[in-house]
């Protein structure tokens, strides 16, 4: 048999010429479509996708020792920054916040209104913010915090786990983490999630 012909039955066979698309180009679209799938899924069974589930709680809280937000005050005080030894002893709302979020912004009404309520202390983790910028967020729209750590490197926060912020936490007084809302606060999540959480941790701050 001739080159020639050995060329045209091979340009003749199905699929000659054609390239086959590698199995590894496809795989990205496959995960894509699976993980589609799965939050279309928690959709329908009414899941909220903000509660993903923290590999933390049930857990101490971290080791964390964070100095103040340089020159913050709150009437006329300077504002402390926090270690794990003030998470003990009486239960805590941790949030992580930065003057560059937007969510922060508007989830902070609901943080302001959750610091008039009484049996616990208010916490934030300025994350990855310069201090001037932080202390022009809350003199603007209040500081519901009574302890403000800085992150500046954002290493406390990958210490807590957190995805993106905001994040919040609820401690109880035994230093443990007992619940997780990511994203923001919204006035439906905030009553009917949020402050559950919240008087359950309250009916048993010690978790027994």
């Amino acid at each position: 048999m001739t080159d020639k012909t050995s060329d045209a039955l091979e340009d003749a066979q199905p699929g000659a010429g054609k390239r086959r698309i590698p199995v590894l180009v496809l795989l990205p679209l496959v995960v894509f479509a699976a993980l589609a799938g799965l939050f279309l899924f928690q959709l329908t069974l009414g899941t909220d996708p903000s509660q993903i589930p923290s590999a933390l709680i049930g857990k101490p809280v971290p080791e964390t020792e964070l100095p103040p937000v340089d020159s913050l005050v709150d009437n006329g005080a300077p504002v402390p920054g926090f270690s794990r030894a003030d998470l003990l002893g009486k239960v805590s709302v941790v949030n992580v916040f930065a003057s560059w979020c937007a969510p922060c912004r508007q989830e902070h009404p609901l943080l302001e209104e959750l610091a008039l309520r009484d049996g616990f202390q208010m916490v934030g983790i300025n994350y990855k913010d310069k201090a001037e910028n932080a202390r022009r967020f809350l003199g603007s729209l209040g500081n519901p915090y009574e302890l403000v750590g800085a992150d500046d490197n954002g290493r406390t926060a990958i210490d807590w786990g957190v995805y993106g912020v905001p994040e919040t936490f609820i401690v109880d007084a035994e230093g443990t983490i007992r619940y997780k809302f990511i994203g923001p606060l919204a006035r439906e999540s905030y009553e009917n999630t949020f402050l559950p959480e919240l008087e359950k941790v309250l009916a048993d701050p010690r978790g027994s």
